[in-house]
């Protein structure tokens, strides 16, 4: 019969303190061979070492106790599969820490926002930038994003262009503070918008040719709902399980005819008159928007651009920069830089948008 260990020995064998061991012992994860009667001093088989170390290592890697039990007590393949299936689990809660803190970082440096709804957490992350076009001495375009809208504005060259899409997102900022229901979101974008469309007539007015417009693409975000409105040719992509789509329609001339039948898309993107509007904020009244609701999505990403982006840069392009695995400012860093590699004629607004869950914290185990 082999000599016992007694519990000092056996701990500097196993690389455990004594207490350990007790607790072990109490928990039923590692029992001593023979406990003394008259003074309950432990004593351990230097066979049972290797279970031992086992509990150890599985305590480095976190695992709660409850969990250790079922794995010592499965033969060697099956415990190999359950320390794995553990590991990818640990490393998938990781992973959403990550994001968690990624999240909280922007959401504290004024970058991110949440947004709720009965069931799940839904975090925005984002980025909005406005450049110069290469040829271009002045920059109309405007981009907004903050915790609950996001918005790009191009204003038509001229004196009052520049006026009129800083004008028309300023219409839409009081929405960031307002309780709106999610049932309700359309109408109060409307109703921004017919205050945009004043805001820029009063623009024109002070103009020398008495006019001043703009395009206008916003998206307002209550929950995982989302409303929609767009007037002229900026845009709002979805990338969503790697496809992109585009959920606004060009108010522009060649469009209609694209839509009519006259025109193919390859001769409207080659076209000189592509820029050319049908419909836009002119401060007349007469502004028409349209306007659509959307659900979001974790893993969503939104890009709002102006033409400056859209029309030098392809959609399969477009693609994949946003498919890259980088953070809103990057991504939309990437997007410029793709602008002004295609010669960037004309300026470029953009916004990226994010969407994360941020999921509830788990009770872990002893």
């Amino acid at each position: 019969m082999r000599e016992l260990l007694t519990i000092g020995a056996f701990a500097r064998a196993a690389g455990l303190s004594p207490k350990a061991l007790r607790l072990y012992d109490e928990l039923g994860l590692l029992r001593p061979t023979a406990v003394d009667g008259e003074s309950g001093y432990r004593y351990y088989d230097p066979a049972q070492v290797e279970r031992a170390r086992l509990i150890a290592w599985l305590r480095r890697l976190g695992m709660p106790l409850a969990r250790i039990r079922r794995v010592c007590e499965l033969p060697a393949p099956a415990a190999a599969e359950a320390v794995a299936g553990y590991w990818e689990q640990v490393l998938a809660e990781t992973s959403r820490r990550g994001q968690l803190a990624t999240f909280l970082v922007d959401y504290l440096s004024g970058r991110g926002s949440a947004v709720e709804d009965a069931t799940t957490m839904l975090g925005i992350r984002y980025a909005a930038a406005s450049r110069s076009g290469l040829v271009r001495t002045s920059n109309e375009d405007t981009a907004y994003a903050g915790p609950r809208l996001l918005a790009v504005a191009d204003g038509v060259r001229g004196p009052g262009g520049g006026r009129a899409s800083a004008a028309a997102i300023e219409a839409l900022k009081p929405l960031e503070t307002s309780a709106l229901p999610a049932d309700d979101l359309l109408r109060a974008l409307a109703d921004a918008i017919a205050d945009a469309d004043r805001a820029i007539g009063h623009i024109a007015a002070s103009t020398p040719s008495g006019e001043a417009l703009t395009t206008l693409t916003a998206l307002l975000w209550s929950g995982p709902r989302t409303a929609l409105a767009h007037i002229g040719d900026t845009r709002a992509y979805l990338l969503r399980d790697g496809e992109l789509r585009q959920l606004t329609h060009d108010h522009t001339w060649v469009q209609s005819l694209v839509d009519e039948g006259a025109m193919s898309p390859a001769q409207a993107a080659s076209h000189p008159q592509r820029a050319l509007l049908v419909r836009a904020l002119t401060g007349t009244g007469g502004a028409e928007a349209d306007l659509s609701l959307h659900e979001a999505a974790a893993g969503d990403r939104y890009l709002l651009c102006s033409d400056g982006l859209s029309s030098v840069v392809s959609d399969e392009s477009l693609r994949d920069v946003l498919s890259r695995p980088e953070d809103p400012q990057q991504v939309l860093d990437a997007l410029v830089a793709a602008a002004y590699g295609a010669g960037a004629p004309d300026n470029i607004a953009c916004v990226v948008a994010d969407v994360v869950t941020l999921e509830p914290a788990t009770a872990g185990g002893a």
